[in-house]
């Protein structure tokens, strides 16, 4: 079996990515046959750390296979697919967690918001948001956000020699932190929530198709859709970060400050200007 060009390139990076990398294919092979499944071609668009391919069922049903490389960000994916039970993800309809295998709905026709208009893409995106901070997990099933913080703030500490502005850099891990300890109404976060990640359907409108989460500020989880879309971003910030907040019910200047933290501690010093406007 050939594997896609991009996990081949991710099993140079370390080691641990290597061994899960040449382990695939016959994990892919082993999954297929213990779940009746006829695969069809690999997904290769914002594919990144995981093998995605469409399949049918031994009912005929098309579903889609998602196997993916067991790291920290993603490590309750399962849990919070099981969680929210379709609503407004995919349905999650077998899982392997040994395996960090996925048999998911299939979104059809599986277009993406990217090409509509920015105000459409930030209308979809908050009330998905808005829907998953409802959910309500069983005490201790997902992290906190803060075990994620501290492990991207050590990353930058260890790296910080190498930033442009390590004084910048070591203010938005300090920033960080004190946004973690002044939470007060944390929720379910998808994380990595943003145009890429979410597909048209015939269910719903929209479904989302990845999250990694973690229970934290929701005031977070529109970070990733911003850095998604810095062109705009850059043109208007402050109006932009206050109508989107606006639009998901969410402080405007925690939103604020979670997205000068990013830019800050983890862009390796790049978009100073963007991060001088936000504080």
């Amino acid at each position: 079996m050939t594997l896609p060009q991009y996990l081949i390139q991710l099993g140079r990076e370390s080691e641990q990515n290597a061994t899960w990398v040449n382990s695939l294919p016959n994990q892919i092979q082993r999954i297929a046959k213990d779940w009746t499944l006829q695969l069809g071609t690999p997904y290769l668009e914002n594919a990144s750390c995981s093998y995605v391919v469409s399949c049918r069922t031994e009912t005929g049903e098309e579903a889609v296979l998602k196997i993916g490389l067991p790291h920290f960000e993603a490590l309750h994916e399962i849990e919070g697919l099981r969680l929210l039970q379709g609503y407004p993800t995919v349905r999650l309809l077998r899982f392997d967690k040994t395996a960090n295998a996925m048999l998911l709905e299939k979104c059809t026709p599986g277009t993406s918001p990217k090409s509509l208009p920015l105000v459409e893409q930030d209308a979809i995106i908050c009330e998905l948001l808005k829907e998953i901070w409802k959910a309500k997990p069983p005490v201790g099933a997902i992290r906190p956000l803060g075990e994620m913080v501290n492990l991207w703030n050590k990353e930058t500490y260890q790296a910080i020699d190498r930033y442009p502005n390590p004084d910048l850099a070591r203010q938005g891990c300090r920033l960080k932190e004190q946004l973690i300890e002044s939470t007060t109404a944390a929720v379910l976060l998808a994380t990595d929530l943003h145009a890429g990640n979410v597909l048209r359907a015939k269910r719903r409108p929209w479904l989302v198709i990845d999250i990694k989460p973690f229970i934290g500020d929701p005031a977070y989880d529109l970070t990733q859709h911003l850095l998604n879309s810095l062109e705009s971003l850059q043109e208007d910030p402050v109006g932009r970060i206050a109508g989107l907040a606006e639009q998901a019910n969410i402080s405007s200047s925690r939103l604020r400050d979670w997205l000068f933290t990013r830019l800050a501690s983890e862009f390796g010093g790049r978009h100073q200007g963007l991060t001088r406007v936000l504080r």
